[in-house]
């Protein structure tokens, strides 16, 4: 056992003033958000939570950048290999060593002493190996899924961009706000597709009703959702609700095609560059952290409208790409789950590195997925 101050320096992140197009990933507490010229640090790093969203590690072993609402990890590779330390993190409840009040946090000083178990190097380096077999099917899936989406956009643009009739888009979806209360809920399980799920892993979270503490929409496989939250941070769901006790968050814009059969159509056109234009046209709020656009506004909005022939067309294109997104999040979701049982178990010796026949893990079992 060791602190993770004695295999790890934890440094700050900073605001980049300057953000460009560059080649350098910047890291925010939802993820990648913009590019930047100027590397942080070049070397492999763990990235922790500083503030909000506790629960969201990043790892990363190319040059990058982070702003201050991550601190990253200057690691020690003598003492401990980036990826195990990264997996020995995600063990850990780090909403439990909050210190904050208002908003979660942590601080250097909390995070120095939180305990690590610390094997030999070539120990690490195994577990690491396997573990590594479900992450590398896990990020092959998720580059696939963002193929497949930029495939779908690009057509949508070059059909639809221009010389194409436009109708408002309250003549073809409405907006949903059929509202659930937890409170008289007792006894379910919701699947809740929520903001921090997005930002998360893009998947919804099955909870107990009664944890949840707001009203929430409802929803079903026929909806398209559109976070109205900091509209600049694009979120958007189509939902497969795999129950029949789906919400979301009121974060969101809950529309419904008149004619469901046209959804990926509609989808498409509310996913594209020109209708977050519009959105960020009609957002209230002075500040960037709690602008909201306002749902009736988007009524007003001109949608692509060609003939039903022309969205039939786009449809039989589009719908079975849009399934197979579906069906990629699935498995990696299981993918994930796998990973995160067998995590304990390597880390603790009661699974026997040495024996794992990496071989047949990849070939057989992970194969399929």
């Amino acid at each position: 056992m060791t602190r993770l101050g004695d295999v790890c320096a934890i440094r700050y992140g900073k605001d980049h003033k300057k953000l460009s197009d560059g080649s350098i990933p910047t890291y925010g507490s939802g993820g990648i958000m913009r590019y930047v010229d100027t590397a942080i640090c070049e070397q492999p790093s763990v990235l922790i939570p500083r503030k909000g969203t506790l629960g969201n590690l990043f790892y990363t072993d190319e040059p990058f950048w982070t702003v201050d609402t991550l601190f990253w990890t200057d690691i020690d590779q003598t003492k401990i290999v980036p990826k195990y330390l990264y997996y020995q993190l995600k063990q850990k409840d780090l909403a439990s060593y909050n210190v904050g009040t208002a908003v979660p946090s942590l601080t250097v000083e909390v995070l120095n002493e939180i305990d690590l178990d610390v094997p030999s190097i070539d120990k690490q380096r195994r577990i690491v190996e396997v573990l590594n077999s479900f992450d590398s099917k896990i990020a092959l899936n998720n580059r696939l899924n963002d193929y497949l989406l930029e495939l779908v956009s690009s057509v949508f643009a070059y059909r639809f961009s221009n010389n194409v009739n436009t109708t408002e888009l309250k003549n073809v979806l409405s907006i949903s706000t059929k509202a659930l209360k937890p409170q008289e809920h007792a006894g379910e399980i919701w699947e809740h597709y929520s903001i921090p799920a997005f930002d998360e892993n893009h998947r919804p979270v099955f909870e107990p009703a009664s944890g949840i503490k707001s009203n929430k929409y409802q929803i079903d496989s026929e909806c398209i959702l559109i976070s109205k939250l900091n509209p600049s941070t694009k979120r958007i769901w189509m939902p497969y609700c795999s129950s029949n006790n789906a919400v979301c968050s009121t974060e969101f814009i809950v529309y419904r095609p008149y004619l469901k059969e046209y959804k990926s159509f509609y989808y498409a056109a509310i996913d594209s560059p020109r209708f977050t234009d519009y959105l960020l046209e009609h957002v209230s709020g002075s500040t960037g952290s709690r602008q909201r656009a306002q749902s009736k506004d988007t009524l007003n909005y001109l949608m692509p409208n060609p003939g039903k022939e022309e969205i039939k067309d786009f449809c039989t294109f589009a719908d079975p790409i849009y399934r197979h997104i579906q069906i990629n999040e699935q498995q990696t979701a299981k993918l994930e789950l796998l990973r995160d049982a067998l995590l304990p178990k390597l880390m603790s010796g009661e699974i026997d590195v040495s024996k794992v026949d990496l071989t047949q893990l990849t070939n057989n079992h992970l194969a399929g997925c």
